[in-house]
């Protein structure tokens, strides 16, 4: 796992499309960990880890919400991975709330 920031794509081919904001120790994130790597495995994307406490900047900004799920370098959400919520902003549907089509 990458988990020091570098950028580094995980399984599931091409750069890494998401990335994860985690900390040691926080049973949410390994959580969201499985939950991202299902999704990233099954859209074909690749993703990676960040640990927010190895980076000042990070931990200032998402560290007292981990994990966040970042989808192309904007926040997509934080504490819970919404698979069916990833899936389409995957697909380019980043901000729908609803499960059917429309942006």
């Amino acid at each position: 796992m990458d988990d020091d920031g570098s950028g580094s794509a995980q399984p599931g081919g091409g750069s890494a499309r998401i990335t994860l904001l985690t900390r040691v120790g926080c049973h949410l994130c390994d959580t969201a960990r499985d939950a991202v790597a299902r999704v990233a495995e099954q859209e074909r994307v690749g993703w990676r880890e960040a640990d927010v406490d190895a980076d000042p900047r990070l931990a200032d900004e998402y560290g007292d919400r981990v994990p966040v799920i970042l989808v192309d370098g904007r926040e997509h959400g934080y504490w819970r991975v919404e698979e069916e919520r990833l899936r389409r902003a995957l697909a380019g549907r980043r901000w729908s709330l609803r499960s059917g089509g429309g942006r």
